[in-house]
């Protein structure tokens, strides 16, 4: 594994589970000094254990990405010791529902996490990195910013905000040597989904497993691995001309059901 982030700090939301744990573990594999925010903070420390453990360096920190004053007193404590050379929006929450079917404390809860949540972390973190003029950014984002998924409204408007706000910073803040982009993934094969699975067919979870796996062109769901390359290539140096960008990565989804 190459050391791409050696001497470079990175902080990732949501790094307890699923996509976030791989991101953090990827990062890590390749140098960075890992800042593990999660709500749970028995999560991120197992996730930081098992990186220490192989030879990584891993801190984990209780988070919640939704309250502003916590996010700033949690990063404001870090800046004042270590720069934040990476930031990775991952931290999110899913909900399943048409229009009709979610409430207003649905749509509530999904804006503060998926948008106020990255807001959060953008306003903590952009001007330190503003006043280094270097800083890589990368927002989850997701196939449903951009196209129509059945029974994902607050989700899928929630995931159309991170895209936005990611064409946003980066248009304000690239004369500042701060790069932001954005990954979107189709659907990847993490806890919630078996979760999901569990919850609402649990008498035919393979059967469901397979039809959801073939809503991608390429036949499977992807895996978090995969979502993690991508984002350690994004927030490297060797992504140093790329910035205002979304980056599909979703098994011919969008492209190839069109």
């Amino acid at each position: 594994m190459t050391k791409r982030y050696e001497n470079k700090t990175a902080l990732v939301t949501g790094g307890g589970s699923g996509i976030g744990k791989s991101i953090c573990k990827r990062l890590a594999s390749e140098g960075a000094h890992v800042l593990n925010f999660d709500l749970n903070l028995e999560s991120a420390e197992s996730v930081v254990n098992e990186i220490n453990e192989a030879g990584g360096n891993a801190t984990a920190f209780a988070c919640d990405v939704a309250d502003h004053s916590g996010v700033e007193e949690v990063v404001s404590s870090i800046l004042a010791t270590t720069d934040i050379d990476v930031l990775v929006n991952n931290a999110g929450i899913a909900h399943v529902g048409n229009l009709e079917s979610t409430s207003e404390a649905d749509l509530d809860r999904l804006l503060s996490v998926n948008v106020k949540g990255v807001y959060n972390m953008l306003a903590a973190v952009v001007p330190a990195m503003k006043k280094r003029r270097s800083g890589a950014i990368l927002n989850m984002a997701s196939v449903a910013s951009s196209v129509g998924i059945a029974d994902r409204f607050a989700y899928s408007t929630t995931k159309g905000a991170v895209l936005t706000m990611t064409y946003s910073v980066a248009k304000d803040y690239v004369d500042y040597g701060i790069r932001c982009n954005s990954v979107a993934p189709g659907r990847v094969h993490t806890p919630f989904v078996d979760k999901y699975l569990e919850d609402n067919y649990p008498d035919n979870r393979d059967e469901m497993f397979d039809k959801l796996s073939k809503t991608q062109p390429i036949g499977r769901m992807g895996t978090p691995d995969e979502i993690a390359a991508l984002v350690a290539y994004l927030c490297s140096d060797e992504a140093a001309f790329v910035t205002g960008s979304n980056f599909p990565i979703d098994g011919g989804f969008v492209t190839l059901n069109n």
